[in-house]
């Protein structure tokens, strides 16, 4: 199935989700447009004055079975993406009691703070101009707790087909299982000053053996004062 200028299919075990929930909004949206367009070149072409007329049509008004019909299938279309988009987003933002790990996000004006809480305490730190690296496990269960230390930011990686919001005083939660290797792009996704533009990341997804060599590292780093 087309993915519907959806630019990627995904990189996590959500993405599945997120994309047929959009690719059946867009056949949603096409069904109704085709209907709709076709009753409009319908009406164009049926009710058009023909040569030598010179009266108006007939005038209708108030035709109450229409008026019903018009009236309660938006209602109809609006409740049936209404259940579908509510019941997805319930399923995404669950998260489980005891993931395989835990990283704590921190969004500061323009930077980005990535602690492995569940890995020893390791950190990395970002700049505007230095943007720091995520790294996740492909195949093991990723639980994301998003703080803001000044105001409200969004973390979005593309490849996740998700974003959620980083809210002062507010910490929001999301997990994710990566389930492709690769490096990719995330940036925020919310208007937070001067330099929101370089508020940039990148995401590396690596295999389990390599993630724990990589967070020992850093740890060691950390300590030793030579990591940001």
């Amino acid at each position: 199935m087309p993915t519907f200028a959806m630019p990627v299919r995904g990189a996590t075990d959500q993405a599945p989700r997120i994309l047929s929930l959009w690719q059946g909004s867009w056949i949603a949206a096409l069904a109704v447009g085709v209907i709709v367009w076709g009753l409009i070149v319908w009406a164009i072409v049926a009710f058009r004055r023909r040569s030598g007329e010179t009266d108006l049509p007939p005038q209708t008004r108030y035709n109450l079975p229409i008026e019903v019909f018009y009236t309660a299938v938006p209602f109809i279309i609006i409740a049936v993406f209404f259940y579908f988009t509510a019941r997805d987003e319930d399923l995404i933002l669950r998260t489980s009691a005891n993931p395989d790990h835990k990283i704590v996000v921190t969004g500061v004006q323009w930077a980005w703070q990535f602690t492995y809480a569940s890995d020893g305490g390791a950190m990395t730190t970002g700049t505007p101009g230095k943007p720091p690296t995520l790294v996740l496990p492909e195949g093991e269960s990723v639980k994301f707790l998003l703080d803001s230390d000044d105001v409200i930011h969004s973390f979005w990686v593309p490849a996740f087909l998700f974003k959620l919001d980083v809210i002062p005083g507010q910490r929001n939660t999301f997990e994710i299982t990566p389930t492709k290797q690769g490096e990719f792009k995330g940036k925020c996704a919310e208007l937070c000053g001067q330099d929101h533009a370089r508020m940039l990341f990148n995401v590396k997804v690596m295999s389990p053996s390599e993630f724990d060599t990589y967070v020992a590292d850093l740890k060691e780093r950390n300590e030793s004062g030579s990591a940001q």
